[in-house]
């Protein structure tokens, strides 16, 4: 582990905070069997990514973040690591069918999602997607948690909104800004179909599956006024 300790501090030294996400998405590549990682952070109802070693990588945060389902969400629910080892066939492709259906056809048979904060409280996750089949064995799954501790490390350290200012993601000080058009979406859709929170972010999901968006892209295009939801 002295080996991987050098490594983050190499590639963060000089780094500010609201950069390490995507850095270490980076190094987790070069120290892990995988070929993708991202960066997931809890926020209004879903997964926000703050951070992605490449664009397929940040493409499967983002499938899941729309659908609401995949091994980033369990992590989340559960604090706890999610290993699927197998997204071609068996268990883990059967409890998230059309994530793991979408992941490989992505060109990832695994992936492996990592709890960022505490035992009690889950900030988000670190997301690794391998390209093929197995495990992530004991040593690796050691080098995974400590880029997650990292991660954790560096936002707990980004600066926060002043009390009563604005929602609890408000902290987070821009770094998951191009998400900031998910709530102006939610809000728009509860005011046009005057349906609670929860619904209206469920019907921004079901929209943006059933045309083969993410919900941020149909977000930014309600915000604009190019979309306009009806119930699904």
């Amino acid at each position: 582990m002295h080996r991987v300790a050098e490594a983050i501090a190499e590639r963060l030294r000089g780094v500010p905070s609201r950069d390490v996400p995507a850095r270490l998405c980076g190094l987790a590549v070069e120290l892990l069997p995988v070929v993708g990682a991202s960066v997931s952070l809890c926020g209004w109802g879903l997964p926000l990514r703050v951070g992605a070693s490449d664009a397929a990588a940040a493409g499967l945060a983002e499938t899941q973040a729309t659908l609401g389902d995949g091994p980033c969400v369990s992590a989340v629910h559960h604090i706890a690591p999610v290993l699927a080892r197998d997204l071609t066939a068996g268990r883990d492709a059967r409890r998230w069918p059309v994530f793991a259906q979408q992941a490989t056809a992505a060109g990832v048979r695994a992936a492996y999602s990592i709890p960022l904060g505490s035992g009690t409280v889950c900030l988000g996750t670190l997301d690794l997607y391998g390209a093929e089949p197995g495990e992530l064995f004991d040593a690796d799954l050691r080098t995974a948690r400590l880029l997650a501790a990292t991660v954790t490390l560096a936002l707990v350290a980004l600066p926060r909104a002043p009390e009563g200012t604005g929602p609890r993601t408000a902290w987070l000080n821009g770094l998951a800004a191009d998400h900031d058009e998910i709530p102006q979406a939610v809000g728009m859709i509860m005011a046009q179909l005057r349906v609670p929170p929860d619904e209206a972010l469920d019907l921004l999901r079901a929209h943006a599956f059933a045309c083969g968006r993410t919900a941020l892209e149909v977000a930014h295009d309600m915000v604009r006024r190019r979309t306009c939801l009806d119930r699904v």
